[in-house]
């Protein structure tokens, strides 16, 4: 199973638009928060066909406005400030802040720990849990980022626009 994995879009929907059509092999998207505005889970639900796992960050202002806006018929899971998901025989835990999700990590009991908020990508190891940050859609360092996780081979990859 591929899953993509998202932060930090802070309204960038030009370039989301363009890491969405990237991600169209994904049979999973997880969101790792700072959409900012409704308009933007309007656009991540309407540009990415598959589940959506959703985390809240610390800039998703209108939280009861981008939960509103999420399409009844979609397969859109909203989970707080973490999640903890089952994708294929693969335990994740995904949350926005690092600091819980090196403890999350630490705790040996996911395959796969995400995060972002730092807007930088990450990739580590610790024990048996690969900790994974995909940097940045917003493009505040210069460059737009996701990731790609293979359950099967339990691989990442960050990619660029």
């Amino acid at each position: 199973m591929l899953v993509g994995v998202i932060s930090d879009i802070h309204d960038n929907i030009w370039a989301l638009n363009d890491i969405l059509k990237k991600l169209s092999d994904c049979d999973v998207l997880l969101c790792l928060g700072d959409l900012c505005a409704p308009f933007t889970m309007t656009a991540i639900e309407g540009g990415f066909d598959g589940p959506i796992h959703l985390v809240w960050g610390n800039n998703d202002g209108d939280k009861v406005t981008i939960t509103e806006s999420v399409s009844e018929d979609g397969d859109v899971t909203i989970h707080g400030i973490f999640g903890e998901i089952v994708l294929g025989d693969r335990s994740m835990a995904i949350t926005h802040y690092p600091q819980i999700a090196r403890a999350l990590a630490g705790s040996g009991r996911y395959d796969l720990v995400c995060c972002g908020h730092s807007h930088e990508e990450e990739q580590t190891t610790i024990g048996e849990t690969l900790l994974l940050n995909p940097g940045e859609v917003m493009g505040r360092f210069g460059t737009h980022s996701f990731a790609l996780y293979d359950t099967e081979t339990e691989k990442a990859e960050v990619r660029h626009l």
